[in-house]
């Protein structure tokens, strides 16, 4: 017996309406179960696709509701903290209109015990205090004023809290949403690929065969 096989893709915005296209013309005909949040597509073959509704909640519930909920130019905050980076960005249409990343030195562990290893860590501590400063004060001046939609964050999610918790970007908060996003030391090119990530619709498909 053959079991279905289930894989995640995602899939740009702009290219979602000729995805839906694509998933009926390789499955046959296909009925459309909208909810806010998720929109399953169930074709003739038995494959099924979950689309994880961007930005939800969905209000407009059918699949031309669909494709422009996830069309819809929204400004986009991206806010990225780790021990050894953070970075800043606000996109619009995909497009980065304005960025600021850098970096931080956080010493490693160490093997050392004793008070050597208590300097080590307090030192270390330290290090990492200053770098999320210097990323609070990037989210302050960059997202703050942004008038954003939405925010994606990603990084470390305690480095991340840690900055959000400063009252400057309390309006913020309320506007996170997921998908909270794995990232390296944020650089400017990782950046630019989180805002893309922040904007790509999700989907799990389950068949018997490859897309």
């Amino acid at each position: 017996m053959t079991h279905p096989a289930t894989r995640t893709v995602s899939v740009a915005p702009e290219r979602l309406g000729r995805w839906l296209d694509g998933f009926g013309e390789r499955h046959g005909a296909v009925r459309y179960d909208v909810g806010p949040t998720r929109v399953a597509l169930l074709a003739e073959d038995g494959s099924t696709a979950v689309v994880t509704v961007p930005f939800e909640p969905l209000e407009l519930l059918t699949r031309e509701g669909l494709v422009a909920h996830v069309l819809r130019e929204r400004r986009v905050g991206v806010l990225l903290v780790r021990r050894g980076g953070y970075g800043a960005g606000v996109f619009a249409g995909g497009k980065l209109l304005e960025s600021k990343v850098g970096s931080r030195h956080v010493q490693g562990t160490t093997k050392a015990g004793g008070w050597s290893q208590q300097r080590y860590a307090r030192r270390r501590d330290n290090q990492a205090r200053e770098a999320f400063a210097a990323a609070t004060e990037v989210a302050v001046r960059i997202l703050a004023p942004a008038k954003l939609d939405v925010l994606v964050c990603g990084g470390d999610r305690r480095a991340v809290d840690t900055v959000l918790e400063d009252p400057r970007l309390r309006d913020l908060v309320p506007l996170v949403r997921a998908p909270f996003l794995g990232v390296p030391d944020p650089k400017h090119k990782v950046l630019e690929q989180a805002g893309a990530d922040a904007r790509a619709v999700r989907i799990e498909l389950t068949q018997s065969s490859d897309e």
